[in-house]
């Protein structure tokens, strides 16, 4: 391959390596960084140009059960093998941000030969877990038939005890049931637990507006 074909190929490689969503980043063997896409270097709120020349391990932390893998890894480095290893990381999401995890999977690249290869380093982030719903606004009357409700009430009774007809109660329960995209009664409670609006742990079954004006 002649001078001019290699820089064509290169050019053509970094292009490709920029425009992939996928975070990733070409090391040395010691984890320094030669190159790092736009994607790699938003995960710590930066440009890949401030990433290159810093090691892998200033930017992530490996988690104490990495151990055994930076060691295989530096010992298939030693050894000329080309194997993947995963490692498990936590890193900052830029200045003051929110700490992230997820995993580096590392492979040695380019022919086996007695000099150590490059490693490409490929991120991949773990799904964070979606944040709780917000506590859901009800009246008093819903929050007082949807505790009756998960006590195992029926419609009659709860009307008997709110002061509402049988209809009454089955409007607010319908209405509740739409605003909340559940199919059922049963789901109708199991929401109202996850929404906040009746109190965890608590038999027989109260609302949280009703806890709270009671300093409960």
């Amino acid at each position: 391959m002649t001078s001019e074909e290699y820089f064509a190929w290169r050019n053509y490689f970094l292009v490709l390596l920029d425009r992939l969503p996928i975070p990733v980043a070409v090391c040395t063997a010691n984890g320094e960084v030669r190159v790092a896409n736009p994607a790699m270097a938003a995960e710590w709120g930066t440009v890949p140009g401030r990433v290159r020349g810093r090691n892998l391990l200033d930017l992530f932390r490996p988690s104490h059960s990495a151990a055994t893998q930076l060691g295989r890894l530096t010992e298939a480095l030693r050894l000329g093998r080309r194997s993947r290893y995963t490692i498990d990381v936590r890193w900052q999401a830029g200045a003051g941000g929110a700490e992230r995890a997820g995993e580096l999977l590392v492979d040695p690249v380019g022919e086996a030969s007695l000099a150590y290869p490059l490693l490409l380093a490929v991120l991949r982030v773990r799904a964070e877990a979606p944040p709780p719903e917000p506590a859901a606004e009800v009246s008093e009357v819903e929050g007082r038939i949807l505790a009756l409700a998960a006590a195992g009430a029926t419609t009659a009774a709860i009307g008997k005890a709110v002061g509402l007809t049988v209809d009454g109660v089955n409007y607010h329960l319908a209405r509740l049931t739409r605003r909340w995209r559940v199919p059922n009664r049963t789901a109708l409670v199991a929401k109202a637990y996850v929404l906040g609006v009746l109190v965890p742990g608590r038999w027989p079954p109260v609302a949280a507006a009703a806890q709270r004006e009671r300093g409960g």
